[in-house]
């Protein structure tokens, strides 16, 4: 096919643009033959019409397919040119973040000016061993390359590094060394790999330094050869320099610095080793401030000085010699600082004590006149004088500035050639790999000598590198064995003629250096009469007459003559030189100028650079006369060609690899691409030399099966056929009809360029076609369902809308009605409601009406009424008054007649007493009427104090009444006066009453409005009091807020203290695993030393001539026992002290690894007493998380008591019913022996059996019985603990009190009612006592009661038991049956009786029985389930039996049957009396770990016998030694048996099946010595019969330890080989196979070819996988090993399965695409199948995938929108945000319908995961081994029971 036809519509290619150098465009229209313009349209939118060259009419070059951009591998491309490597690196550059990209043979990297996480030594791990192909581009696979070959093919190898400044080169030199010293190592203890790391320090001080494009710039050129042993083990290295730009040590350009050691110095001038120095800041010194940037952002000098100082020391750069160093470059500084004053214009001077040049005359330790003198003036010697000159200013200055630049050079030398001997190996070297760090391609505005030497360099490589490539083309077509023609490439050779050919360039510049007065114009015109019109290459300028033009291969470069000359001679003059060699106080810097020669003219020059070292020595030949002057005399140009002469010979002599780097910009700003600085770069360094070659072949190949598998859909099914090869080329035939545009070859394929784009078109429209018909149907279909969907859903609408209309249409009718009705009632209401208002109305004014009338009545009458009742009171009160002025006369009438009586009676009586008869008669009888009278005088006494106080009451009574009667009277005057105002009262009354009236209207209209404001003010109260209530229950609300916002921040502070708990126990477990790790780890790397010491005494052996063996073997034994295990012993200090006197020779053979295993065993003491200490407060938190609890305990302290009485009692009861049940049990079987036959009392037999199962129920329920009992007699110990302190407490405080009361009390009153209380007290006392003492005894009956109760239950047992034996088996079942409910119906019964008062208890007492049932179900369940599998066990061992009786049957002859007794019941009657002792003779414990251990097979042994079998008889043999306190022989045998194990592992250590057996023998020895060690804490499984068998007299917890220590190494050792053998079937059979055929597409592959996805026979599947883990899971259970160790193993497998598989995952980006992550998802979920299959779910391996589904899921997920990305954040939290990044940046579509990643969305995620704290590490640590636990797994196998087979030879034991 024609290329042109590509030309369609919709076709994108490239055009030319000045400012993007390349753009993209589209056709509008078809090209056709003959057009001279074509239709385009550019990506913005913008059309143009593209004119054609005329002459050439070339095509503008085609873009490749979008599924193609990005590839790793440029020559994948369809379309190989200029415009498509631009993009490609482009694109992987900004939106894949990817640096490095393949170009054939070429690893291009691009400087990303930022640190990137991608150099870690996981990295390294990563590429390890892994083909150039397989994994994304990266500086490590081209070193790995380089490694393999080396190893492969066994020649020495280079890579060669070149670029612009600033283009990475030293870096990525520097990473390709620590590749090969971190992955091959050391040969010697040496560790030559850190001091070939750290001669980069160094270099980079010395030799680099900021230039305006580059911060770290080499300004010299360097190649390191890395020297490796036969193992390829590094064992030295050597370096060569080239061209160091010594200029820049006096000169800088504006923005540039000096080198970086100056700087440093400067930065540490404050330091006291310095103060010698007499440094300063860095602007103080003229060599180091012209740049004016004397500071690097982000770079620290004084720490990199550290750094420089420790490589120093490193290297063996003593400190002395590391100041002399310094003292030489702080007197450079000094120097550059001296100033020159003119005395006129030829001469000049120097001030007098001149401070700097006086410091560095005393730094030097030279003479100051000398210095000072000959730095002013110059020696010139003719043929018969010697003359002194003083020379000009500017000549001074450019003689100190030589001086500087020569002193400076030679240092740098003797440096390097100190590094050289440093890195130096008195090993034979094998094989070298070298790495070039060399200037790439420069061209300035101005070019002087350094960039044409750069130059001419980079024409000699380029010229190596294009034959190599060409070569490696070729050699491809011959060995696929397809015709080629000779491709035509560029070749160099003029260019490097010009310069290096005779009379050439560099001919010519030294030809005018020797004469006298040679001069930079003189040559160029030299130039220009010799090779101006002669070469095609050399061009004059027109503007110039002191300049010349080359044509390199990358580019025309015009370089000035000026200084060319002075350049190449490097003068300096030989009496300064003289000078510093005539110092005696700094002996280094004589060391420095040893090989200058004696005698120096003034026009010859020093070597600019250093002698360069070969690896070859050669001696030199004798000198001849003018020898030296002459060898001398060699300039810059004529070292420099002969130097790189040397290196292009090695380079021939190796493999070259290439690395191109490339400055994306010249402002160093990150991951930001200047597309024509990349061109410039990309066309210099031969990246599109490379593209030109491949395209100008057959740049594209496939194998057959690629491309059947690519192109499988453009066959019909009869097209294929089952030769692959004939199928493919019977495609091919028919698609591209040109044969020249494909080769076919042995396996691979050939297209020319474009030959796979129009495949790819081809493919793409017919998978378009099968898109569209499938869409068209799916549509189709998809409209006819939607179709059916709409008419469905409109004849639901039209029937609903039908149904509504009705419905509405009735609604109507009923509204209607309705409305009619309402009607009706509305008019008939308005009439009648008016009536009614009319009627009211009327009513209403008739009843105000009348109303009115009757009240004006009413006032008339009541006016009347009152009238009357005025007249009345006034009548009566006149009459009143009559009457009284009437009675008034009367009375003063009759007093005035009575007055007058009584004074005519007065005046009788008068006259009477004053006669004497009458006295005398009066006192007739007086005395005796004295006496009456005297009584009577008493009586009226009395009388009158009665009536005296008769009287005051009188008088008081009168008073009131005189007053009330006053106010009567004052009342009727005031009446009588009212009286008489009555009348003009009366006349004012009218007009009061109608004012009164008035005011009444009046107060009526004010109550109504003081109604109104009432009502109004009630309202508003109201009002308020709702807002109060409403307030009140807001207020109310917010209390309520408030208190639950407390509670909930008090439950919330109760929870976040729980979950700080939690964390922090969790963190403490973590720093527990963390310990437990590190202290695993210190014990995988001692058992590392110790192998290795263990390899070094072989070789030592082997080396050394030795005695008998069996004396080796003995002594290095016991040499390895006592190293290792002497700190396991508890007795043995002095009955070992022969034996250690012994021992002696042999240790003092390995001083070093005893101190080392000392250090490691105290380390581990320290990390035992860490995890001790974080046990203790992981212990501590939990004891104050329950320290509320332990309150509660510690407040009841008797409780304490009854425990420990229980526990007692507990004790004696257990074992005085162990005894009984013993003796019991001895007598029954005695019985049974004595009646019944052997069959039935065999231990086989059915009556055993079952008597042995009755025998244990029995003892279970009898143990359950006395648990009751016991817990009873615990509850009375308590309660009478409890109640005698109270008594005793109650007392005492009782009589103290009594005491100080009777103290206080005097009163015998008091004292006596207080003895009456007490008394009272005393009796109520002991009234409750004897009630509780009453109640205790009454439970104490009830427990004896009980205890006869089961006593008789017991004795029935036993006689039911008796009578069952006599039974058949189903009668005997039914018996015991029957019994057991006979016995629960009368224990019921007896409940029920018990508990008849108590309703509640009886119901309690039937829940917990029916809990009871339920467990003894869920036992018999379990029970049930145990017989079953032991039934299946019996019946395998059973034919297994058989098997084996039935071949020895066979191996016995006739009569040897005959004569040998049948003896089936005897053997295992006496196994009863076995202790689970093996008994061994000391001698034959070599034998025992040689049969035992050392020569045992694992299959045999697992099959065979029962798990564990060794180490149960290892653990028997324990037992005896420690039955017969031998502890001598204990730690012997145990330490033999360590031994043995190690020296098995060590021998067979690679056999999973081994390392399995004997991890799960370990371990179950490790349990045996527990669970028989006496330790309550690992007795509580144990039956009585497995107690009885705990060791008696030593303890072996120190041994457990090493047990435990050696099952972690085994464990380790199990995990390594378990790794070793799935490592190579992960990535294959996790990523690369395709389990789901047909899923993922295989791309055009490009030289860089992977291995293929498509499973051949020798790649492993996912099948592959699970059948290993089948392997390994089956191996480990038939082992017997422990479960919970099994589930830490497959834990870390899966784990190291998950890493390995996303770690690749991460490093390819071909893997990374949707329906890649469905083939991981579906491979995991077989995985997860697997875990199911094998109740492996919660042994948390599927958790250690987690990261794996997440970047599977990851692949998969939508990658566009905000919430996508919120999806993503959330979803991978397993992940850490650089493999989220990682994944998303190296998501690539494998067709065209799938899209990129956008940059927006992963700045998107970025943005959202910043805060995310998580490790920057790249791959998971696939090395990563988790601390393994082993958890005690006690054994119920009886150890007397266990027999030793014949098939082990241990015949010298015996069982005891």
């Amino acid at each position: 096919m024609a290329v042109s036809e590509l030309y369609t519509k919709y076709a994108r290619v490239w055009i030319p643009d000045p400012e993007e150098v390349w753009k993209s465009a589209e056709l509008l229209k078809d090209y056709k033959q003959g057009d001279k313009v074509i239709q385009l349209r550019l990506e913005e939118g913008k059309e143009l019409e593209y004119c054609l060259d005329p002459k050439t009419k070339e095509l503008p070059p085609l873009r490749n397919p979008d599924i193609l951009v990005g590839e790793n591998d440029l020559t994948a491309l369809s379309y190989l040119h200029e415009p498509a490597v631009l993009h490609n690196l482009k694109v992987r550059f900004i939106d894949s973040k990817l640096i490095y990209t393949y170009c054939g043979i070429v690893l291009v990297a691009i400087n990303p000016y930022e640190q990137l996480p991608i150099y870690g030594e996981d990295i390294i791990n990563a590429y390890s061993g892994q083909n150039m192909g397989d994994m994304d581009p990266h500086i490590f696979a081209v070193a790995e390359e380089a490694y393999k070959q080396m190893a492969r093919d066994e020649r020495n190898q280079s890579i060669i590094v070149s670029g612009e400044s600033g283009a990475g080169k030293t870096v990525s030199a520097k990473y390709a060394m620590r590749y090969f010293a971190t992955v091959s190592g050391s040969a010697s203890e040496a560790n030559v790999e850190e001091k070939v790391l750290a001669s980069n320090p160094i270099m980079e001080s010395i030799g680099n330094a900021k230039t305006t494009r580059n911060d770290n710039s080499s300004r010299f050129g360097k190649y390191i050869e890395i020297g490796f042993d036969k193992r390829y083990r590094i064992i030295g290295a050597n370096m060569r320099t080239y061209l160091l730009e010594k200029s820049r040590v006096v000169f800088q350009a504006e923005e540039e610095r000096n080198y970086h050691i100056f700087y440093q110095l400067c930065a540490s001038a404050a330091l006291p080793e310095f103060k010698t120095l007499r440094l300063g800041n860095a602007n103080y010194f003229h060599y180091t401030k012209q740049g004016g940037s004397p500071v690097i952002d982000g770079i620290d000098d004084a720490k990199e000085m550290v750094h420089t100082r420790q490589a120093c020391t490193l290297l063996g750069i003593n400190d002395l010699y590391q100041m002399g160093i310094f003292r030489i470059l702080a007197g450079i500084l000094h120097l550059g600082n001296v100033g020159f004053t003119s005395r006129d214009a030829d001469s000049c001077t120097i001030p007098h004590k001149h401070e700097p040049l006086a410091i560095f005359c005393d730094l030097m330790g030279v003479e100051y006149q000398e210095m000072s003198h000959w730095l002013c003036h110059r020696k010139l010697a003719t043929a018969s004088e010697t003359y002194i000159k003083p020379i000009s200013k500017l000549q001074a200055i450019n003689a100190r500035d030589a001086l500087a630049k020569h002193i400076y050079a030679k240092l740098f030398n003797w440096i390097v050639d100190h590094v050289n001997k440093a890195l130096h190996s008195t090993i034979k070297q094998h094989s070298f790999i070298g790495v070039l760090d060399i200037y790439g391609f420069e061209t300035f505005e101005i070019n002087s000598f350094e960039q044409f030497c750069i130059n001419y360099a980079n024409e000699k490589l380029q010229q190596q590198f294009n034959m190599h490539v060409f070569k490696l083309e070729q050699e491809e077509y011959m060995k696929e064995q397809i015709p080629w023609t000779l491709i035509d490439f560029y070749d160099n050779q003029p260019c490097i003629n010009l310069i290096e050919a005779k009379l050439g360039i560099l001919d010519l510049l030294d030809e005018e250096c020797k004469m006298p007065k040679g001069s930079d114009d003189s040559w160029a015109q030299k130039l220009y009469n010799t090779h101006l019109k002669k070469c095609a290459l050399f061009e004059k300028p027109r503007m110039s007459n002191k300049a010349f033009i080359i044509q390199h291969f990358a580019d025309k470069v015009e370089y000035q003559c000026e200084g060319f000359l002075e350049k190449n001679k490097d003068t300096v003059y030989e009496e300064q030189i003289k000078v510093l060699k005539s110092s005696k106080k700094f002996k280094m810097l004589l060391e420095l100028f040893q090989d200058e020669e004696k005698a120096l003219s003034p026009t010859s020059a020093t070597p600019s650079g250093r002698t360069l070292l070969s690896r070859t020595a050669v001696k030199p030949a004798k000198a001849k006369p003018g020898q030296a002057s002459k060898e001398h005399k060699k300039t810059v140009g004529h070292q420099f060609r002969n130097s790189l002469h040397l290196l292009m010979e090695t380079l021939n002599a190796t493999t070259p690899h290439y690395v191109r780097c490339i400055k994306p910009n010249d402002f160093k700003f990150p991951f930001t691409f200047d597309e024509k600085r990349a061109v410039q770069q990309l066309r210099a360094c031969g990246v599109l030399e490379t593209i030109r070659i491949s395209a100008a072949g057959f740049p594209s190949r496939w194998t057959y099966q690629e491309f059947f598998s690519r192109y499988r859909v453009l066959m019909k099914q009869k097209d294929v056929l089952s030769d692959r090869k004939q199928t493919c080329k019977n495609l091919l035939e028919n698609l591209i009809l040109n044969k020249d545009k494909y080769q076919f070859g042995k396996t691979k394929i050939f297209f020319r360029a474009g030959q796979v784009a129009y495949l790819e078109k081809i493919r793409a429209d017919k998978l378009r076609v099968a898109c569209i018909r499938i869409q068209k149907t799916i549509r189709g279909w998809l409209m006819r369902k939607k179709y059916l969907r709409m008419r469905k859903a409109a004849i639901t609408i039209q029937r609903y809308v039908r149904g509504y209309q009705a419905r509405c249409y009735a609604k109507f009718l009923r509204r209607t009605r309705a409305a009619i009705i309402i009607q009706k009632f509305q008019r008939m209401y308005v009439v009648r409601k008016r009536y009614h208002l009319m009627r009211a109305a009327t009513i209403m004014l008739q009843s105000l009406l009348r109303g009115y009338i009757a009240r004006n009545k009413y006032q008339r009458m009541l006016r009347e009424h009152k009238a009357i009742i005025i007249q009345k009171h006034v009548r009566g009160w006149l009459a009143r008054v009559c009457y009284h002025r009437s009675l008034k006369a009367i009375v003063y009438l009759q007093c005035c007649y009575r007055r007058m009586m009584a004074k005519r009676e007065l005046k009788k009586l008068k006259i009477e007493a004053r006669s004497v008869e009458r006295y005398k008669k009066l006192n007739i009888g007086m005395e005796n009427k004295i006496m009456q009278l005297q009584r009577k005088v008493d009586e009226q006494n009395k009388d009158y104090k009665s009536l005296l106080e008769k009287l005051t009451n009188l008088e008081t009574t009168y008073n009131t009444e005189t007053e009330k009667l006053r106010s009567d009277v004052e009342r009727l005057r005031v009446s009588e006066e009212e009286a008489k105002n009555a009348t003009n009262r009366v006349n004012t009354l009218q007009e009061e009453i109608t004012r009164l009236r008035k005011e009444l209207h009046q107060t009526q209209s004010e109550k109504k409005t003081i109604e109104e404001w009432a009502d109004k003010y009630k309202q508003e109260t109201e009002q308020l009091v709702s807002e109060l209530k409403e307030q009140n229950t807001l207020l109310k609300k917010e209390k309520e807020e408030l208190n639950r916002l407390i509670h909930d921040q008090a439950k919330e502070m109760t929870e976040t203290m729980e979950k700080k708990l939690v964390e922090e126990t969790k963190q403490l477990e973590l720093d527990l695993n963390d310990e437990r790790l590190r202290y695993q780890n210190l014990l995988n790397e001692f058992s590392r030393l110790e192998e290795r010491y263990e390899d070094l005494k072989d070789e030592v052996n082997l080396m050394v001539s030795i005695p008998k063996p069996g004396h080796k073997r003995t002594d290095s034994t016991h040499s390895s026992n006592e190293s290792e295990y002497t700190f396991s012993s508890e007795i043995t200090e002095t009955e070992d002290l022969p034996l250690r006197m012994e021992q002696e020779p042999s240790e003092k053979k390995a001083p070093l690894d005893m101190s080392l295993f000392l250090k490691l065993q105290k380390r581990v003491t320290e990390l035992e007493q860490e995890k001790q200490s974080l046990q203790d407060e992981l212990d501590r938190k939990e004891e104050q998380a329950l320290r509320t609890k332990t309150r509660e305990e510690e407040e009841r302290p008797p409780m304490r008591g009854a425990e420990l009485e229980y526990e007692s009692l507990k004790r004696q009861e257990l074992e005085s019913e162990n005894k009984k049940l013993k003796n019991e049990l001895n007598e029954l079987q005695k019985a049974l022996l004595e009646k019944s036959s052997p069959e039935v009392t065999a231990p086989g037999a059915p009556a055993y059996r079952v008597l042995l199962e009755q025998l244990t129920s029995v003892s279970e329920e009898l143990e359950v019985r006395k648990e009751e009992v016991l817990i009873l007699r615990s509850q009375l110990v308590s309660q009478k603990e409890a109640i005698q302190p109270k008594e005793d407490k109650n007392t005492m405080t009782d009589s103290t009190i009594l005491l100080e009361d009777v103290q206080k009390m005097k009163d015998k009153g008091e004292i006596a009612q207080a003895y009456i209380g007490l008394k009272e007290t005393n009796r109520l006392l002991e009234s409750q006592l004897q009630s509780q003492k009453k109640s205790h005894d009454n439970e104490l009956e009830a427990l004896r009661g009980e205890i006869q109760s089961l006593k008789e239950e017991n004795n029935r047992q036993q006689q039911l038991l008796a009578q069952n034996l006599q039974l058949p088996p189903e009668a005997r079942i039914e018996a015991s049956l029957q019994h057991e409910i006979t016995r629960l119906t009368n224990e019921n019964l007896f409940y029920e009786e018990l508990y008849a008062d108590d309703p509640m208890k009886y119901q309690s007492y039937r829940i917990s029985l029916y809990k009871r049932m339920i467990d003894l179900m869920e036992q018999l369940e379990k029970q049930d389930k145990t017989v079953r599998k032991l039934k299946k066990q019996l019946k395998v061992f059973a034919k297994k039996i058989g098997e084996l009786e039935v071949g020895q049957m066979e191996n016995i002859s006739p009569g040897q049957i005959i004569d040998e007794p049948i003896r089936p019941v005897n053997i295992p009657r006496k196994e009863k009396d076995f202790q689970g002792m093996l008994e061994y003779k000391k001698d034959d414990e070599p034998k025992l770990v040689k049969y035992l251990i050392l020569d045992l097979k694992p299959r045999g042994v697992a099959v065979n016998l029962i798990p564990g079998l060794p180490a149960y008889i290892l653990f028997m043999c324990v037992r005896h030694a420690d039955y017969l306190n031998d502890d001598q022989k204990v730690r012997s045998l145990l330490t033999s048996t360590i031994n043995g194990i190690k020296k098995v592992l060590k021998k067979r250590g690679d056999d999973f099946e081994t390392v399995s057996f004997w991890l799960s023998n370990t371990c179950r020895f490790l349990h045996c010595l527990k669970q028989y060690s006496g330790e309550e804490g690992f007795m509580k499984h144990n039956t009585p019969r497995q107690n009885e068998h705990c060791l008696t007299n030593f303890d072996l917890a120190e041994y457990r330890q090493v047990l435990s220590d050696l099952a972690i190494q085994i464990y380790q050792q199990l995990i390594r080989v378990l790794e070793n053998i799935l490592q190579p079937m992960i990535v294959s059979g996790m990523l690369e196979h395709e389990t789901i055929q047909g899923v993922s597409g295989v791309k055009p592959p490009g030289l860089r070819k992977r291995t293929s996805s498509i499973a051949d026979e020798g790649t492993y599947t996912l099948d592959s996988i699970i059948r290993q883990l089948n392997t390994f899971h089956f191996v480990m259970c038939q082992h017997g090993m422990d479960p919970e160790l099994i589930k830490q193993v497959i834990k870390q497998t899966f784990y190291i399965t998950g890493a390995v598989t996303l770690n690749n995952l991460l490093l390819r980006k071909d893997m990374c695409s949707w329906s890649k992550g469905m083939q991981i998802r579906y491979n995991v979920s077989q995985l997860e199948e697997w875990l199911r299959d094998k109740n492996l779910m919660n042994s948390g391996a599927k958790e250690t995938l987690e990261p794996l589904i997440q970047a599977a899921q990851l692949l998969q997920v939508k990658k566009k929108t905000d919430e996508d990305a919120e999806a993503i954040c959330s979803m991978c939290n397993a992940l850490t945000t650089a493999q989220i990044v990682k994944v998303l940046n190296l998501y690539t579509p494998v067709n065209e319908f799938e899209e990129r990643v956008s940059i927006s969305f992963i700045r998107t995620i970025q943005m959202r995961l910043r805060d995310r704290k998580d490790s920057p590490q790249l791959l998971m640590d696939a090395k990563h081994i988790f601390p393994v636990t082993f958890p005690f797994n006690p054994s119920s196998l009886a150890l007397e029971t266990i027999q030793i087979p014949a098939s082990l030879g241990l015949a010298f034991i015996s069982r005891v």
